[in-house]
């Protein structure tokens, strides 16, 4: 089964997306390495700047084959051969509505057309891709007929777009069918997802016969997108027992990299790569999870398979089994009792729309368990002051007790919060290889008195991490306790662990 990434050409035409040379160049590395048969890097013809991207991609000496998209036009066909790619995509719509309303030619005009642009490609030594633009609401006889007038012509491969994702997976799969069964040559379908059926509609392609599926990384494209390339190799690899070059180790690095440079975010939900796909809160989906993962998880696709990770997540749903489990991790070992005395003030908690922690839950553990009392502490904040403005360098300082001995230590940094946050790390000086992992304000409170919620992630040097936070209407001190209340549990835990 071949793979063909059209996150390049179909994914850039998302609306508000704009990615630059280098950005593109990125993506086409990621791909290659990801193992795509197919990168669809652009249109040449559209602008200058499109023909220099296409040109530089073809040229990046990637493992992959390079795509260029082309009218039936000799000149857009020119400038993706002068581009230098490996397959010309040319394509012409062939539906009564855009023929009607886009290029006004008779149908005879347009296969006469569509035959002498492929001629042209494949004379100039080129692999040509043949694209029925609109072909689900095209009259199946009239497409049958340019399809095979197509193949005639040299095509090496045949493309069945649902260019405005209009079809239900029975009715695409019947369509595929009678292509197939008329033509013969590879055919590859071009998904939308207008109602959410692009990955549907693909999968049904691939059962009626089609060997060759194009998607966008994250489901970029036009209006709703295409067809997700993550959900489409999954579930040809897991559910169809199908194989494709995909090396499906990247998929989340790669659908972090797009998210990234195009600022389209993956929702936590998302199947696959979102935050959410291996995360479980439910009691009895935890507790299943932790004896045997495919109890709650597909089985056939584990978090490993795609480059993610399981997360258990403490809310109001909660069980007594993750719990447990977080506590014992941490050092904790509470009788029956303590435990569920945990559990209860976690669920309250969570009942009032709170995010549960580690911090929050080595906090109430403490608690429960009487462990916790000031002179644990390690470091035992006293003072916090700035000094910030047009002409001065923003400079914190901050007065602590740490490990029993009262230190003063003054710092700047880019801002208040900035210049803060380091002073307080050279507070512990040489005693903790400590770093801040996360720092993020997660809701602030209307008016001018609005209080703000810091979450600050630090990690040791032994690769382990724990999350505070604090609310302030000051957002400097807010900051500053958080990350004071992190290092404290870290080292607690350190102890912990080491006794």
């Amino acid at each position: 089964m071949s793979v063909f990434d059209t996150t390049l050409r179909d994914g850039e035409q998302t609306p508000g997306v704009s990615l630059t040379l280098d950005e593109k160049i990125a993506i086409a590395r990621q791909l290659d390495k990801l193992g795509i048969n197919i990168i669809e890097a652009g249109f040449p013809v559209s602008s200058r700047g499109e023909f220099e991207s296409v040109k530089s991609i073809a040229n990046a000496g990637l493992g992959c084959k390079v795509c260029g998209l082309s009218r039936i036009i000799t000149k857009d066909i020119d400038a993706c051969l002068d581009a230098g790619v490996d397959i010309v995509h040319v394509f012409v719509s062939t539906s009564d509505i855009q023929i009607a309303h886009t290029i006004k030619k008779s149908k005879e005009e347009i296969i006469a057309a569509a035959v002498d642009s492929i001629q042209y490609v494949k004379d100039h030594g080129a692999t040509c891709l043949f694209s029925a633009m609109d072909a689900t609401r095209t009259n199946p006889e009239f497409l049958t007929k340019i399809f095979r007038a197509a193949e005639d012509a040299g095509s090496d491969i045949i493309n069945i777009p649902d260019t405005v994702g209009v079809m239900a997976p029975s009715a695409f799969y019947q369509l595929v069918k009678e292509v197939t069964d008329a033509t013969n040559i590879t055919v590859d379908v071009h998904c939308h997802n207008d109602f959410g059926l692009a990955v549907a509609n693909t999968l049904a392609a691939v059962e009626a016969g089609a060997r060759e599926v194009q998607v966008t990384i994250n489901g970029l494209g036009e209006r709703a997108g295409n067809a997700n390339l993550a959900e489409t190799v999954m579930s040809l690899h897991s559910i169809y027992g199908a194989r494709t070059s995909i090396k499906t180790e990247y998929l989340v690095e790669t659908a972090k990299l797009v998210e990234r440079l195009t600022d389209v975010k993956i929702p936590i939900t998302a199947p696959i790569v979102g935050d959410n796909a291996f995360s479980h809160e439910s009691g009895i989906h935890s507790h299943g999870v932790l004896e045997r993962s495919d109890t709650f998880e597909p089985g056939i696709m584990t978090p490993e398979m795609v480059g993610h990770r399981r997360r258990i997540v403490l809310g109001k749903h909660t069980g007594r089994h993750a719990v447990r489990q977080f506590l014992e991790e941490g050092g904790y070992r509470p009788n029956e009792e303590q435990l569920q005395d945990i559990l209860t003030r976690i669920k309250e908690l969570g009942d009032k729309g709170k995010q549960i922690t580690d911090a929050d839950l080595q906090t109430i553990a403490d608690v429960v368990l009487g462990e916790v009392d000031r002179g644990k502490q390690a470091v035992v904040l006293k003072e916090v002051s700035v000094m910030t403005g047009n002409i001065i360098t923003p400079t914190a300082t901050v007065r602590a007790v740490v490990r029993g001995q009262e230190r003063v230590l003054a710092n700047t940094g880019v801002g208040p919060v900035d210049a803060a946050v380091k002073a307080v790390r050279l507070l512990l000086g040489d005693e903790a290889m400590l770093r801040v992992r996360d720092f993020r304000i997660e809701a602030i409170t209307g008016g001018s008195d609005a209080l703000a919620e810091v979450v600050i992630g630090v990690e040791n040097a032994s690769g382990r991490r724990v999350a505070a936070r604090s609310a302030r209407e000051d957002i400097v001190m807010a900051s500053v306790e958080a990350l004071v209340s992190a290092i404290n549990r870290l080292m607690l835990l350190e102890e912990r662990k080491d006794g």
